[in-house]
């Protein structure tokens, strides 16, 4: 896969770190509207506002970060598979962007259509997922930062470990 030049690279880099700054933002709005509501504020106006944010702001932009991150990944010495980190990274955002277009994107459209008729352990989910996004987000941010444990071991060609063998 062709690298790109620095200036691109650092262009590529700031569009992720703004994509996945906004879809932190957008979760941590998502888990104050579920607080409040446990707090005893009026589920039929958060829980629309809470649908409004999960569909024009969240699940677009989990789809986005997806997206550059793999293409950071793929036009930088960093590679996709080359470092534990980056695959761990991608795993996690995977499956996040999984849950969010799969779950709880419809659990949001459904609350904001319910409002206060939502059943309590509904609404014990509009927390929970957001609190564990959120925590799942700080992971992969710390993964970013601190890089560990370094490059993956490359497997050993085929032919070469027959030709030990013999």
């Amino acid at each position: 896969m062709p690298r790109i030049p620095p200036t691109a690279r650092k262009g590529l880099l700031t569009l992720h770190l703004v994509t996945s700054l906004g879809w932190l933002g957008a979760d941590l709005v998502l888990l104050t509207l579920g607080i409040a509501v446990q707090r005893g504020a009026d589920p039929a106006v958060l829980y629309p506002v809470g649908a409004l944010v999960g569909t024009v702001l969240f699940a677009p932009l989990s789809v986005l970060v997806w997206l550059i991150g793999v293409a950071s990944a793929l036009l930088t010495p960093w590679g996709l598979l080359r470092y534990r980190w980056v695959v761990v990274k991608l795993v996690l955002t995977t499956v996040m962007v999984g849950l969010v277009l799969f779950l709880l994107t419809p659990n949001l459209r459904h609350a904001g259509a319910l409002g206060a008729a939502l059943p309590a352990r509904d609404r014990a989910d509009l927390v929970i997922a957001p609190a564990v996004s959120t925590s799942l987000m700080i992971i992969a941010t710390v993964l970013s930062t601190y890089k560990p444990w370094g490059r993956r071991r490359a497997a050993q060609p085929a032919l070469a470990g027959h030709a030990r063998n013999r």
